[in-house]
């Protein structure tokens, strides 16, 4: 029998720099007693082989990419801008790995930026199949850097254009892998993502469905609220109010950004008789009152027709139920799930029971959507 491999684990060492922390990390092998602690960290995540394994070659590759530098990096071009950076994809030229490289530019102390780095680490240690895998992050020329790896299908709000609409069970797929994406972080970690929607959930050829841009850093978070006004679209009524921030939040995120995959376009405020026929091609149901649209049902909207305004759209999540998906277009088991308002219901909700036994070719129909070339040997998602 062939010996069994073994991962490595990942030691972020200090180095000397101004405020007594380094601007960059070096990462380094450890004792076996490590690669046991690691094995054994991978053993409870309660991992299939292949997940097993992927998550063993990208520790494998990481442990061999050292110190990140600048002057190392080779851009191939921009992925995307938002949360006040922008996200380019780019080649490490020592070790020859394609990443993806978000960009920060930030006013702020040495020792803010400092903090920022040191809460950054946490990322480290953050392995799991349905977390955006982390490279490293350094601050160079008034820019913080947070290198991960590179997703090849971009986002869900990127798919969405191209998809037009996301089938249903696509979005099982996806739905079970951004709730134990939360849970991950949740239990093994202590922290909430504070950012769940479409742009923050991405996707690969190989089929796999990751989440990022969480809240890990604090400091960051407080630091690019001073400089940096983010989307409030997806934030939960509490949120927006200021009250206590719970995992509920995050649900409610969840289930808003399920609504506007399966429409096509953002829920609020919500799509009148019309254009539900024009996106589902036939009259449907209303979503609230399991009544026929009409063309005179009421909607609020904005005067002449106008694009609604950011602060209309806050207050009509504050002072609205929640949008809801439309009557006789999704199985009953789906149109119910996004209004779950509770992980644990989320969690064992029959359309995540029923999704987990559904086999699927996520990854054929994303590069077929997206136009990728899908690896060689596809994989059947059957959770």
């Amino acid at each position: 029998m062939a010996p069994k491999k073994r991962p490595v684990r990942l030691n972020i060492t200090p180095t000397a720099g101004e405020g007594g922390l380094s601007t960059s990390t070096t990462i380094a092998a450890t004792s076996d007693a490590n690669l046991e602690a690691l094995q054994k960290k991978l053993e409870e995540l309660d991992l299939d082989e292949q997940q097993k394994k992927r998550l063993e070659n990208f520790l494998t590759q990481k442990a061999k990419v050292g110190e990140l530098k600048d002057d190392d990096f080779h851009r191939i071009c921009e992925l995307g801008v938002g949360n006040g950076g922008v996200v380019n994809k780019v080649c490490h030229k020592p070790s020859g790995l394609v990443m993806a490289r978000k960009l920060i530019h930030l006013e702020i102390k040495p020792a803010i930026r400092n903090q920022i780095i040191r809460e950054l680490q946490l990322l480290h240690e953050c392995n799991s199949p349905y977390i955006v895998s982390f490279y490293g992050s350094f601050y160079s020329d008034g820019e913080i850097s947070i290198c991960m790896e590179h997703m090849d299908g971009g986002s869900l709000d990127q798919v969405l254009k191209e998809a037009r609409r996301i089938p249903e069970e696509i979005l099982g797929k996806v739905s079970i892998a951004v709730l134990r994406g939360l849970a991950y972080l949740r239990e093994k970690h202590q922290i909430m993502h504070r950012d769940v929607k479409p742009s923050n959930i991405l996707v690969n050829s190989r089929g796999e469905i990751k989440l990022c841009d969480f809240g890990v850093s604090g400091q960051l978070i407080d630091s690019m609220a001073n400089s940096f006004v983010g989307t409030r679209s997806y934030m939960s009524p509490e949120r927006l109010q200021g009250t206590h921030y719970s995992v509920q939040s995050d649900v409610w995120s969840m289930g808003l950004s399920l609504v506007e995959l399966s429409i096509g376009r953002y829920p609020i405020p919500p799509p009148d008789a019309k254009e539900l026929e024009a996106i589902f091609g036939r009259p449907i149901m209303d979503g609230t009152e399991g009544e026929m649209h009409s063309s005179t049902s009421p909607r609020p909207r904005p005067p002449g027709g106008r694009p609604m305004g950011s602060l209309l759209i806050l207050i009509m999540i504050l002072l609205q139920p929640p949008p809801k998906l439309p009557h006789g277009v999704f199985t009953s088991d789906f149109q119910d799930f996004p209004c779950v308002s509770c992980v644990c219901l989320f969690q064992n909700h029959t359309f995540i029971k029923r999704s987990e036994v559904e086999e699927m070719d996520f990854a054929g129909w994303l590069c077929k959507t997206m136009g990728l070339n899908q690896p060689s040997t596809p994989t059947r998602t059957a959770d």
